[in-house]
């Protein structure tokens, strides 16, 4: 394995790499939310996470034939949380804005945080994140409430999220190299492209619906796996959690500059709580970068 200065552009260090990382999944959640309208939600997951799962294919060529039965154990969960997660998540984007969507999702890295660590004080870390939630509840305006459905899927795409954290513990333990995620990427997308047929049919393979869910994998998946992976070699874990932090934050201002989905200073406030719940958990040390964001 080449040095990481070598594998990024000199003109890229790994901390912009990570930044333009997340800004390009964010962006291409908040393109992926304007497919809905025809696509539907179920639809554009599969087309986007199928059309990635080629890509990676292409580009990596994963020996799958030498993969072993225990491999594929621990592979199969891996792929499932991976693509229910995606599914899920993208269910919640039809009730919900981007940036909410994101920070109720992040509970769930949150939670298994707690659960790893053996900190007394990170509960002081998640008693945050959960004023955050709190904050969040009177989303919609005078007197409005926030979406349940959509609130209840967006928690539940951060439960498959930290099932998917687990699951890629095992994978990375048993499968060399990116074996294992290709493989696993190929798995959401046998679980979710039935998802997506029964909702959209043969309109999946209408010419501008590839096309736009090629634009979507790229950069979901492909550009910001690459940017991530390069980073994480080069970047101390603590300081990858922090800066993965800001995932919620840039989710609402793609959701701002793309969608126009404009959040209440509560609802900023309550974000705020979430990322610095966040990074708390990450400087205490406990927190354990398995992998890295999965594509949402």
């Amino acid at each position: 394995m080449p040095p990481v200065r070598r594998v990024l552009p000199a003109s890229l260090p790994p901390v912009p790499a990570l930044l333009l990382s997340m800004l390009s999944i964010q962006g291409g959640a908040a393109f992926a939310k304007t497919l809905f309208p025809t696509l539907g939600a179920a639809g554009t997951t599969a087309l986007r996470v199928t059309l990635a799962a080629a890509l990676l294919s292409l580009v990596f060529r994963p020996r799958l034939r030498d993969l072993t039965v225990e491999a594929w154990r621990a592979v199969v969960p891996y792929g499932a949380a991976l693509g229910l997660m995606n599914l899920s998540f993208y269910l919640s984007l039809t009730r919900l804005p981007l940036g909410l969507a994101v920070t109720l999702e992040f509970v769930g890295p949150l939670v298994l945080a707690l659960a790893l660590s053996r900190r007394f004080q990170d509960l002081t870390w998640v008693a945050l994140a959960a004023v955050g939630i709190v904050l969040i509840a009177p989303h919609g305006g005078a007197g409005g409430t926030l979406d349940p459905l959509g609130a209840a899927l967006a928690l539940t795409a951060g439960g498959f999220w930290a099932l998917y954290i687990l699951a890629g513990g095992a994978v990375g333990r048993r499968v060399p190299g990116v074996t294992g995620v290709v493989a696993g990427m190929l798995v959401a997308s046998a679980v979710t492209l039935p998802f997506g047929l029964v909702q959209s049919g043969a309109g999946l393979l209408a010419p501008h619906a590839l096309l736009a869910g090629l634009a979507v994998a790229v950069l979901s998946s492909a550009l910001p796996y690459s940017l991530e992976m390069a980073a994480l070699r080069a970047l101390p874990a603590r300081v990858f959690g922090v800066l993965m932090s800001l995932e919620p934050a840039l989710a609402a201002l793609s959701g701002l500059l793309f969608l126009g989905e404009r959040l209440t200073p509560l609802q900023w406030l309550a974000m705020g709580c979430v990322i610095a719940a966040s990074v708390g958990i990450s400087l205490s040390g406990e927190r354990r970068v398995v992998e890295v964001e999965p594509v949402n």
